[in-house]
Parts: structure tokens; C-alpha cells; sequence
């Protein structure tokens, strides 16, 4: 293992836990990780898995769960954000490198297909996974309480209605094309 996370909990294949693991983050962990994924704060950070064993592949699966705090993405306030998130992965052994895709290779998998995550020698990093988990359940369009006042504010509306400068435009010719009936 060469990087040190953030939010590190190694497991040694040797003293895999035959029980449901909780991990949670300490308060220099959590700051930490909202460091590193840009956001204001990350309040807290739990995971509860289980480990199944099968053959040298590890698979994970359990619920994540974490209070953060992220910039809203209509108007960049701040806002509370509570996320309860189902996690399911498989660790596997590295390769000798003879794979055909490349590292920055996007690859699709298939819904009963799980993620896996490569791990060194004869432990793997559980938080550092989970770490990864709580990254993909941020939402980055996510909307902060009064995202939907300042939508209305600038004339944005999710509807197909016009708005903005062109919308009373619209609204005086569909008034002229009244009056002309």
C-alpha cells in the first residue's frame, strides 16, 4: 500500500472480521475529507459492512451514512445535507499490469456488476474505500433550501415556460394577437 488516506482502516486478508464492521471517521478525519472532496464541512462519517470472503476477492456491502455540508448549486450558500447510502464493492488482488484497459479508462459495468477496488499484498484499505463511497453519493447539483427563491428571482423556472428578458416579449405579442381576434 503506497498512499495513506485520509479516512485509513486497513484489514488484513488473515484477520478478515466474521461480523457485521462499523467505521467512523474522527473529527480530523472528517475535516480532512471535506478538505479533499472541496467542501465546507463534513459533520460526520459511518459505515456499517459486512466482509464476505471468496477465494482472495472481498466482498463489502452495508450502508454508509454522513452529515456534510456542500454549496448549494443554484446559489453556492451553504446547506445541511444528510446522506444514507447503500454501498456494495469487491476488493481484488492486483494484477501483474497485462490488463487491456488503461488507468484513466472508463469502464462501464453492468448493474449486477459491483465496483472493485485492487488492493497490494495481503490487506486492503476499508476506509479509504468508503471514502470513495461517500464521494459518488455527494450529489453535485444538489439545492439548498432557497434554491427555488432565487430560481424564481433570476426567471428561471423547470417548467417549459419562456423566461427571463424574452419572456414579456412573448407575453406582449401573445397579448397583441388577442386583441386582433
Amino acid at each position: 500500500m503506497t498512499q495513506v488516506s485520509e479516512f485509513s482502516r486497513v484489514i488484513k486478508l488473515d484477520r478478515l472480521p466474521q461480523d457485521a464492521v462499523t467505521i467512523t471517521a474522527t473529527s480530523d478525519e472528517v475535516a480532512a475529507l471535506a478538505r479533499r472532496f472541496g467542501l465546507p464541512s463534513v459533520k460526520n462519517l459511518s459505515a456499517t459492512v459486512t466482509l464476505a470472503c471468496e477465494g482472495r476477492e472481498i466482498g463489502v456491502s452495508g450502508t454508509l451514512i454522513a452529515d456534510v455540508e456542500q454549496a448549494c448549486a443554484i446559489s453556492g450558500e451553504p446547506f445541511a445535507n444528510h446522506i444514507v447510502e447503500p454501498i456494495a464493492f469487491r476488493f481484488v488482488p492486483r494484477t501483474d499490469g497485462s490488463s487491456t484497459a488503461s488507468p484513466d479508462e472508463e469502464i462501464e459495468l453492468d448493474s449486477d456488476q459491483l465496483d472493485e477496488i485492487e488492493y497490494d499484498e495481503a490487506a486492503f484499505d476499508l476506509g479509504e474505500a468508503i471514502a470513495q463511497s461517500l464521494a459518488l453519493a455527494i450529489d453535485p447539483y444538489a439545492t439548498g433550501p432557497d434554491a427555488e427563491i432565487l430560481r424564481r428571482e433570476q426567471g428561471i423556472t423547470g417548467d417549459d415556460a419562456p423566461s427571463g428578458p424574452f419572456a414579456a416579449l412573448a407575453q406582449l405579442k401573445d397579448m397583441g394577437t388577442d386583441a386582433d381576434r
